[in-house]
């Protein structure tokens, strides 16, 4: 195999970043140097203060760079986790401009999509972001074209929606310059048998998350998890799927142990949930995106559910 240019990558890691989707995202770039017996990806970590950062498990990883030595760096990928909503550095933004402006590829792990918007570098690209902020991004960036997808590689800009999928995208990333039996060899390394695709789903089918296969049932839940905000009756919803009120009634408690009304307004308070920890919009607005007719009735259902108000969930982030 003939020599192959070092590329350098760096990662900046954001205050309470993901672990997982971090070390997804560079063991591929081992595998690669290991199996190919070639220094293809040399890689350094930077933080904002050039000092250690803490993961959202609470495990710290210490920067190798200064925060400016990133003259020799061909692709930076933001590392990001919870939290990232309250960022809003404006020399974070104007470092990953500059980055951009040199013709830094610029890449991002799960909420760090934010982050790379929030500096104007998306304007004209595909992009992704984890399934539990997508709906929070958009609402902030209506103009961009958010795909919700695994992973985006469009340009000199990539993202991915975090967790395993950092592996993915960095595995595909090496089928595209080092060929697909490197790269399947790096996802073989890890026991991840398959690549996924780009469009693969993020989230896990229905049926395995709540653990039936009734047709049905899976219907009557995907219907109240596409209607939160225009709330629907059992009676219509049983119209819709073909059920009597009892008949869904029944098949909520052999298989969910629950009933319909107490499932939907988790469904709904679980929303509420994503959308006061990822998103801007007021506790009033979320009460209304949620099916909520009042705040104070939200506030109530909200506190008897979760044991905390809203505004108390909110200043967690």
């Amino acid at each position: 195999m003939k020599q192959s240019e070092t590329q350098k990558i760096g990662f900046l890691a954001v205050p309470q970043f993901s672990m997982l989707s971090f070390v997804a995202a560079l063991e591929p770039l081992r595998a690669a140097n290991r199996l190919s017996e070639q220094p293809l990806y040399e890689w350094h970590i930077f933080s904002q203060d050039n000092q250690p950062v803490a993961a959202s498990n609470g495990l710290p990883i210490s920067p190798d760079r200064q925060f400016e030595q990133t003259a020799d760096i061909d692709l930076m990928i933001v590392v990001a986790g919870i939290g990232t909503t309250l960022i809003r550095d404006k020399r974070l933004f104007e470092w990953l401009r500059q980055l951009s402006r040199r013709g830094v590829t610029l890449g991002a792990t799960s909420t760090a999509s934010l982050l790379l918007a929030r500096a104007r570098l998306l304007s004209n690209h595909r992009c992704t972001i984890h399934w539990e902020n997508k709906e929070s991004f958009e609402e902030e960036f209506p103009e961009l074209n958010i795909t919700g997808e695994l992973y985006e590689i469009d340009g000199n800009v990539m993202t991915c929606s975090g967790g395993l999928a950092s592996l993915d995208m960095m595995c595909h990333k090496i089928a595209l310059e080092h060929g697909a039996d490197l790269a399947m060899g790096c996802a073989e390394q890890f026991i991840h048998p398959q690549i996924r695709p780009a469009n693969e789903k993020q989230r896990m089918e229905l049926q395995f998350r709540h653990n039936t296969n009734h047709p049905r049932l899976l219907k009557v839940i995907q219907l109240m998890r596409s209607q939160t905000e225009e709330i629907l009756s059992c009676t219509e919803i049983g119209d819709k799927v073909g059920l009597s009120t009892r008949q869904m009634e029944r098949l909520f408690k052999i298989h969910l142990r629950t009933t319909p009304n107490a499932f939907y307004m988790q469904l709904r308070l679980e929303r509420a949930t994503h959308l006061l920890l990822q998103s801007t919009m007021s506790i009033t607005q979320i009460a209304t995106a949620c099916g909520f007719n009042s705040t104070s009735y939200f506030t109530r259902c909200y506190t008897r559910s979760f044991g905390l108000t809203p505004r108390e969930q909110r200043q967690k982030r």
